[in-house]
């Protein structure tokens, strides 16, 4: 587990699109440029021993998350590790470093968020120590 570095730009939009396959090319590009032009982000990465990557964490700041008693706190805004690696330990490890991350910034508290239908991400959260807060339906309206 180590830091996102430049060379890593393809295999982390590989992951990203995974992780996200809603976005276009053009919206993932300029996210993940806009993600790493910001300071308070941090990206962590598992690389394997062919030199290609296995899975990132992305961490940031919030002022505010729901069931956190202090503010700002860290939040994990992406985690992902491909299917062949997973329940190896891996995304323990990705989170593990996503903690020390947010405590070196001195954040009391780390925050998450999944899908509702995402059953996987719930457990593996968890099982990490993580408590469930609440549970959302989010809607809108197109105003014409």
């Amino acid at each position: 587990i180590r830091p996102l570095a430049d060379k890593d730009s393809e295999e982390w939009f590989r992951m990203r699109t995974a992780l996200w396959p809603d976005h276009t090319e053009a919206e993932m590009r300029a996210d993940m440029e806009v993600w790493c032009s910001n300071p308070k982000n941090a990206t962590f990465v598992l690389e394997r021993d062919n030199g290609h990557l296995g899975g990132f964490i992305e961490m940031g700041q919030r002022d505010y998350a729901e069931g956190c008693e202090t503010n700002p706190v860290g939040y994990i805004e992406g985690w992902y590790v491909d299917e062949d690696l997973r329940r190896q330990g891996w995304g323990k490890k990705l989170v593990i470093a996503g903690e020390d991350w947010a405590r070196k910034q001195a954040f009391q508290e780390v925050a998450s968020d999944t899908w509702l239908e995402n059953e996987t991400s719930i457990q593996a959260h968890l099982a990490l120590g993580y408590s469930e807060e609440e549970r959302l339906v989010h809607f809108f309206k197109k105003l014409v």
